[in-house]
């Protein structure tokens, strides 16, 4: 029942263009949900993130588990994908890459603008995220998969182009001149 309550006060994260302010905050979900939401439930929504750990954890949700899950896979295959472009060996840890996943990260590969490939990336993601969308609009499964969406339209909506052209021809430049230097 208090999904019911909470979900109704959530407003629509769908067709939110790239200039549109967003019509709710991260923080705001959060203290939302912690009214709303029990201890379970505030477990789960702290094992929501766009960073899985290497090695599956288990989140105690299919849809967490599953959208962790296919975020490993693109990982994996950004890092054969590279490798493969570099020559180079890459250990996969005997994961067989689902076909779409490797389609995407070859593409991204090849998309020139860093900030373009990364909107290509954060694309695919959704894709998988709306691909795992509860039928269900008033479940703890529909909260995991609503913040999840948040945190992916603020994760592209926090690239700065200037400091992230500034980072790339610092790492550009240590390449080529054989330093060590790291982005800043």
């Amino acid at each position: 029942m208090a999904e019911y309550y909470l979900i109704s006060q959530l407003p629509s994260l769908d067709g939110i263009s790239e200039n549109t302010p967003l019509p709710i905050t991260e923080e705001r979900f959060t203290e939302l949900c912690n009214r709303f939401l029990g201890k379970k439930a505030q477990e789960g929504l702290k094992k929501l993130t766009l960073s899985p750990p290497k090695n599956f954890e288990s989140s105690g949700s299919a849809l967490i588990d599953a959208f962790s899950e296919g975020e490993r896979n693109l990982r994996f295959a950004l890092g054969k994908v590279r490798a493969e472009k570099m020559k180079k060996p890459f250990d996969t840890e005997n994961k067989i890459l689902p076909v779409e996943y490797i389609k995407a990260a070859s593409t991204a590969i090849e998309i020139e603008n860093p900030m373009e490939a990364e909107k290509y990336l954060n694309s695919f993601r959704l894709e998988i995220l709306e691909a795992l969308r509860p039928m269900d609009s008033f479940s703890e499964d529909y909260i995991f998969y609503y913040g999840l969406k948040l945190k992916l339209i603020l994760r592209i909506r926090r690239f700065d182009k200037v400091v992230g052209e500034k980072a790339y021809r610092n790492i550009y430049d240590s390449i080529l001149n054989g330093d060590r230097l790291e982005a800043i």
